[in-house]
């Protein structure tokens, strides 16, 4: 049992249960290697291009297929008060959403001509960064993005 209490969904149907092991254990080992708290529960949905493109242009305004988009319950905008749950004695602490087109990632995948096991880790890894507040809006904030990435992956085993 893990830091992480993470909900899995495979939308598609199609994802073999070994890359959806895979997924987790990597953020299982994030968590760990980041030192989350225990008790913090996420999920992780697999989608197609289509879902994704949807929810891409429902709440980002861009009308195209991506790779992930997170849904962050704790995220911070400009004049919004910060809502934290520690205070809740027992309580988890729920990061929230990743979606993921497997579509994409196999796409991308042959694009980098690596597996599709390294384009998902890079992807479950990217998206729960999102989740824990880290952007790459900005060159400073994507170079420890980025950074930090490329540490969990290449620690985890999953070099590019």
């Amino acid at each position: 049992m893990g830091l992480l209490e993470i909900d899995l969904i495979d939308e598609t149907e199609e994802l073999a249960s070994e890359k959806i092991q895979l997924v987790e254990e990597i953020l299982q080992f994030t968590a760990d290697y980041l030192q989350l708290p225990p008790d913090t529960e996420m999920s992780v949905t697999f989608t197609d291009n289509e879902s994704i493109r949807e929810m891409n242009r429902d709440y980002r305004g861009k009308d195209q297929a991506t790779d992930v988009i997170s849904f962050a319950l704790e995220e911070i905008g400009e004049g919004e008060t910060e809502i934290r749950y520690e205070s809740e004695e027992g309580m988890p602490r729920v990061l929230g959403d990743i979606i993921i087109s497997t579509e994409r990632a196999a796409e991308q995948a042959a694009e980098y001509g690596h597996t599709i096991e390294r384009e998902l880790g890079f992807l479950a890894v990217h998206g729960l960064l999102h989740l824990l507040g880290y952007d790459h809006m900005l060159p400073e904030e994507e170079k420890v993005m980025f950074g930090l990435q490329k540490e969990v992956l290449d620690a985890y085993g999953l070099q590019r």
